[in-house]
């Protein structure tokens, strides 16, 4: 029996299996390395992060729920509850009311009659009484259970406004208050003219150039946009120069003259004081008669 043969053993070198790569590692992010730097753990920003979605979503139910008109809603019912129990507006109380026209304030006040107080549109009322002439200003309260207080302050008359064949109320800014009649003129002075009721403050501070001719003035007439007539109680109508401070120094001038002189109530129908150089005065006896007499310059001097 033949022995078996040893198989030849290889002992060439073997090449060495090739050394398995390390994997790559990633670079960081932006947003990572950001959050590195943060002195703040990776679980604490983990859980703000938890927080902040749950606040997110809670939002988002709060804003269906808006959307769909739950809170209105329950506000109404809240405040038909308030109403049930009592308190309504039942009563209006008017405080500071002199010339307005209560019942009128009372109307626009009680449309808000039988709301619930809570619902009680203060703005709105407020609204519509400045549509009223007299009101400056109006302020609209609640007082539980049941009363709107409705505090008036009324503008206060200055003079009276002539246009377009109108008479009309006014305050010291030109606001028109409302008509007057006729029949019973308050004691107020007279303005005429387009935009003459703009000028009515400007009047008034003219008048304190010569506070001993007011009570004898009647009426005035502003003339082109840029310069008035004053009428006089007895007739006389005085012609004042442009530019305030120039009407202001020729009526003090007039007052002054009128002193020395007594130049009104003695026939005159008009004195032209537009030129300060001199006084152009029309006589009513002779028709077209004009008497011209030479003034001083309406200095500072000439007005004191």
């Amino acid at each position: 029996m033949k022995a078996a043969r040893a198989r030849p053993v290889d002992r060439r070198p073997r090449a060495a299996a090739p050394a398995k790569r390390a994997p790559a590692r990633r670079k960081p992010s932006i947003v990572a390395r950001a959050i590195e730097q943060l002195p703040v753990s990776r679980d604490t920003l983990r859980t703000a992060g938890n927080w902040t979605l749950g606040i997110g979503i809670g939002g988002a139910i709060v804003a269906g729920l808006v959307a769909m008109g739950l809170p209105q809603m329950i506000g109404l019912m809240i405040a038909d509850g308030i109403g049930d129990a009592g308190f309504k507006v039942r009563n209006v109380e008017i405080l500071n009311r002199q010339q307005v026209d209560s019942g009128y304030v009372y109307d626009i006040a009680m449309r808000q009659q039988a709301r619930p107080m809570p619902l009680v549109d203060l703005e709105g009322t407020r609204a519509e009484l400045m549509k009223m002439g007299w009101i400056a200003d109006a302020r609209v309260s609640r007082r539980l259970p049941d009363t709107l207080v409705v505090d008036i302050v009324e503008r206060v008359p200055a003079a009276i406004w002539q246009y377009q064949h109108r008479l009309a109320l006014i305050d010291k800014d030109g606001v028109v208050i409302g008509p007057v009649d006729d029949r019973a003129m308050p004691d107020l002075p007279v303005v005429v003219g387009p935009g003459a009721n703009r000028r009515a403050t400007q009047l008034a501070q003219l008048m304190t150039a010569a506070p001993s001719l007011k009570p004898l003035i009647t009426a005035a007439s502003w003339q082109g946009d840029r310069r008035w007539d004053i009428i006089f109680q007895s007739g006389e109508k005085l012609m004042l120069p442009e530019g305030e401070q120039e009407a202001a120094k020729a009526l003090a001038f007039f007052a002054q003259e009128d002193r020395r002189a007594g130049m009104l109530g003695k026939g005159l129908v008009s004195i032209d004081l537009r030129d300060p150089s001199r006084m152009v005065a029309r006589m009513s006896r002779e028709p077209g008669s004009r008497i011209e007499a030479p003034a001083p310059p309406l200095s500072a001097k000439s007005v004191t």
